[in-house]
């Protein structure tokens, strides 16, 4: 297997974006607000390009405190962020979305990072970063489906069990769905990534096999936890829009 990784110019990097402003015509074309996708495109390019940089100085840096510190950001941003389809009850429902998160997520974090791979030092930030981000912005996709779902059914008079159970079903199909497509639909991202840079597909299909098997369960158990610890919540909710 080749062991060297292809360096990408900025001159061939910038080729991707003609598909790209294809799809922003289109949108234009079509009066569905391109603005949006713009920004957030915009936005993912000065977040890529920062984090790059931010990244380079971590791992050079390798300091325990600097990466517990990023995993707090983490976890403090995705509970925000998961509570978006929900803003009318973003606030009260924070605390609970973010020891979810934490709690949920930093059980498969640790148990992946010091069981499975046995990290040396434990905070080693070039597996640590990224599996966190994984684990982490997996269950804030997982928490938000469920709250948006939990609060449409309660708002059609649905007790809170069955409510609850559709919300948790709702926030696992992607998940479940990814599941399934894995290795004949689609080679995902940390899979495709050892493979082109150079690593066995046989052992990259281990680690994959571990991030599948990572976030499945950091969503699973973020999002049980969100949807118990939030009863109180929803309920007061279900008896207001009665």
């Amino acid at each position: 297997m080749n062991d060297s990784v292809q360096t990408i110019s900025l001159l061939s990097l910038t080729l991707v974006f003609i598909p790209v402003l294809l799809v922003i015509g289109i949108l234009w074309k079509w009066s569905l607000a391109p603005g949006h996708a713009t920004y957030a495109l915009g936005r993912m390019l000065v977040q890529l390009l920062l984090i790059g940089y931010c990244l380079m100085y971590i791992f050079e840096a390798e300091n325990s405190l600097i990466v517990i510190a990023v995993l707090i950001v983490m976890v403090t941003v995705a509970s925000w962020i998961a509570l978006g389809t929900v803003k009318t009850r973003r606030v009260s429902l924070y605390r609970q979305a973010l020891i979810s998160i934490l709690i949920g997520g930093g059980i498969v974090l640790v148990i992946v990072t010091q069981g499975v791979l046995q990290l040396e030092p434990w905070y080693l930030p070039q597996y640590m970063i990224p599996l966190a981000g994984m684990v982490f912005a997996n269950s804030m996709n997982a928490v938000s489906l469920a709250a948006e779902r939990m609060n449409a059914e309660l708002e059609r008079q649905i007790n809170f069990e069955q409510a609850r159970n559709i919300a948790m079903r709702a926030a696992m199909i992607p998940t479940i769905n990814a599941m399934l497509a894995v290795g004949l639909v689609s080679l995902p991202g940390m899979m495709t990534g050892q493979i082109l840079s150079g690593i066995s597909p046989l052992i990259a299909a281990r680690y994959q096999i571990m991030v599948m098997c990572m976030i499945f369960a950091g969503g699973g158990l973020s999002t049980a936890m969100f949807l118990e610890m939030s009863r109180k919540q929803f309920m007061d909710l279900r008896s207001k829009s009665g």
